[in-house]
């Protein structure tokens, strides 16, 4: 038994590397590709996509699935062995539902999508890259479909990013969430803003990249096994846990975006970079879910990297980084700044907030987009009409509109964002649970020390990789299933010092 165990590992190892592949394919066209080279790029991923779908659900897996279903029984649940195959199990009975011809279609497909999207977002040319847009829509309504029995057609879509969620549970989050939201943006906005004028001097990119990847390794991104590079839309990626690469995006008038896109995706690759090695090639070498994932990245790069103490220890660096910048501008004044709530257009720039309406208005757009409830022509005014409602403001184009996030534009419609606002409840719920277990960390943060977070951070979750589901993972390092509480709890304190609440 234990030699079909190997085999079977064997060949998830294999699939495994034509994926890596293909994701140093999907790195290099976001970052370094002219674009000259956008139509080989799609077939070749395409290719790979389609080669990896086939070895995945070849028979013989499913054959060794079944013959070690006994070996799996006599290993306890949360051994290696049988996490393994579990997942696996898991993965491959949805896998053999989606024809591989139709992997590689949309492989190709959302290359192309996403080249012509690099292109039409400067341009503010929705025209352009709507056609792609509504093949992706047709491309999701089919993938759904080879799921029947579901209870909403986004369900299907929802379930391999956030497995253990449906529409209905996250819409009822959502409007859990929105209830306390609301309140707390209206009481907010209706007072004088913060002065954040500070941020938007002239502030020279290669500084601005240095400093914030010195802050990337405070933290404990390890460089022997990772990389920053700039791209159009800041992501994380993995080749293997010895290759976990981030990215970033900077502007000069600008000093958060660079350095909170770094805090951002170091947060997504330390929960990469502490997997247990010896999952290494296997689909437990991952994040259990898109939520978990977010939860580590917006904890990074909010609780801690917005926090009063980290700047106690960082703000007397950043002003020696730009002392003409900076040397007259207090910490008080500067931790205002970083925190100010504003209703704004863009979700990445975003404040806590108000980042989750973001959120939900792209959550709504999709159910309704599967549903038929709306059309592809129709987003542009959709957005807009939306976007005044919830925020009050009108996006003047396109571009600062329904062009500015990738998602829609590089993969399938449905399920793509929920992610990021369960990644802000779940945050702030490790971080509570951490607190407990670790009064001193707020006084390691203030002194520019974070190994006894990130050590917790590693034990609880990071070393697990998919060992677990999310609402496995959340009950074994909180003890509770998830709740808003601590999310809502650190809202109203953290923003009830710095506005009246």
């Amino acid at each position: 038994m234990q030699t079909k165990f190997q085999e079977l590992k064997t060949r998830l190892i294999e699939v495994n590397d034509i994926n890596a592949a293909s994701g140093v394919l999907h790195w290099d066209q976001s970052t370094y590709m002219p674009p000259g080279g956008a139509t080989a790029r799609a077939r070749q991923t395409a290719t790979l996509r389609r080669i990896s779908h086939e070895k995945f659900t070849d028979p013989a897996i499913g054959k060794l699935l079944d013959a070690l279903i006994p070996y799996e029984q006599s290993h306890d649940y949360d051994s290696y062995e049988a996490s393994l195959i579990r997942l696996t199990r898991r993965q491959y009975e949805r896998a053999i539902k989606i024809p591989a011809n139709f992997m590689a279609k949309v492989a190709t497909h959302t290359s192309e999508s996403y080249q012509v999207w690099t292109e039409a977002r400067p341009a503010n040319d929705f025209d352009r890259v709507r056609p792609y847009l509504e093949k992706t829509l047709e491309y999701s309504r089919q993938c759904a479909n080879f799921f029947p029995g579901y209870d909403h057609i986004a369900d299907p879509l929802i379930e391999p990013r956030d497995y253990g969620m449906k529409a209905a549970d996250v819409s009822r989050v959502f409007s859990e969430l929105r209830k306390e939201l609301v309140p707390i943006v209206s009481a907010i906005t209706s007072q004088r803003p913060a002065d954040d004028s500070c941020l938007h001097k002239h502030y020279p990119e290669a500084q601005q990249l240095d400093f914030g990847m010195e802050v990337s390794k405070k933290f404990g991104y390890d460089l022997n096994r990772g990389r920053q590079d700039k791209t159009h839309h800041p992501f994380m990626t993995k080749f293997s846990l010895g290759d976990v690469r981030i990215t970033t995006r900077s502007k000069e008038d600008s000093l958060g975006e660079a350095l909170f896109c770094t805090m951002h995706e170091t947060g997504h690759a330390l929960y990469e970079q502490g997997i247990n090695m010896d999952f290494e090639g296997t689909p437990l070498a991952r994040g259990t879910s898109a939520g978990v994932h977010e939860s580590q990245s917006r904890l990074w790069e909010n609780i801690v990297g917005r926090s009063k103490g980290f700047w106690k220890c960082f703000y007397p660096q950043l002003q020696k980084t730009f002392p003409e910048q900076l040397e007259t501008v207090s910490i008080e004044k500067f931790h205002r700044a970083i925190n100010k709530v504003k209703r704004s257009l863009i979700r990445t720039e975003a404040d806590e907030v108000t980042y989750n309406l973001h959120v939900m208005l792209r959550f709504d757009f999709e159910l309704a987009l599967l549903e038929g409830e709306m059309e592809i022509k129709d987003l542009p005014n959709a957005w807009r009409e939306r976007f005044e409602t919830d925020f009050g403001i009108v996006p003047p184009d396109d571009k600062d509109g329904v062009l500015q996030d990738v998602h829609w534009y590089f993969g399938l419609i449905g399920g793509s964002f929920q992610g990021y606002t369960l990644g802000n409840i779940l945050g702030a719920q490790f971080y509570a649970s951490a607190l407990e277990a670790h009064p001193e960390i707020p006084n390691d943060i203030e002194k520019g020390e974070f190994n006894t977070l990130h050590n917790w951070l590693k034990s609880n979750i990071y070393q697990h990789g998919s060992k677990f589901t999310a609402p496995e993972l959340i009950e074994r390092a909180t003890g509770k299933p998830m709740t808003i509480t601590p999310y809502i709890n650190y809202l109203k304190t953290k923003y009830g010092e710095l506005y009246t609440l």
